[in-house]
């Protein structure tokens, strides 16, 4: 799908959202997650681009397969957390929507970890 198709599509969705929030809430909200729910699928798609070119970058730089992996559940774990935080948000639940978040931010920090030792063993082994 065309950027264009995705914008209309988002736009349409918000609108008859808001229009259906008026009468009947819980259709606005079904309305804004199904629209979700598509335009992250369209967002699946194109990560398939981003990936194949970290795997040529990759493959310039001969990283480890473990770094590679780990930077992909980050982002991962990010597009997935900011996905169901809006919709608890659009919903009116914003601390769950804020849990979530916090979650996201921990997992990444408990992610990244491991990266991080490597890389002060490095610096030491530098300094050393």
């Amino acid at each position: 799908m065309s950027m264009m198709q995705v914008g209309a599509v988002g736009v349409i969705a918000a609108l008859l959202a808001v229009q259906l929030k008026g009468s009947k809430t819980e259709y606005g909200i079904f309305i804004g997650t199904a629209a979700g729910i598509f335009l992250f699928s369209c967002i699946v798609d194109r990560l398939a681009v981003l990936i194949s070119a970290i795997e040529e970058i990759r493959a310039y730089i001969d990283l480890d397969a473990g770094y590679f992996s780990t930077m992909l559940k980050m982002i991962g774990i990010t597009y997935i957390a900011e996905f169901s935080s809006g919709i608890c948000r659009d919903a009116g639940y914003q601390t769950i929507a804020g849990q979530i978040e916090i979650f996201c931010r921990l997992t990444i920090l408990a992610l990244g970890t491991p990266v991080l030792l490597a890389l002060l063993e490095t610096i030491a082994g530098f300094l050393s």
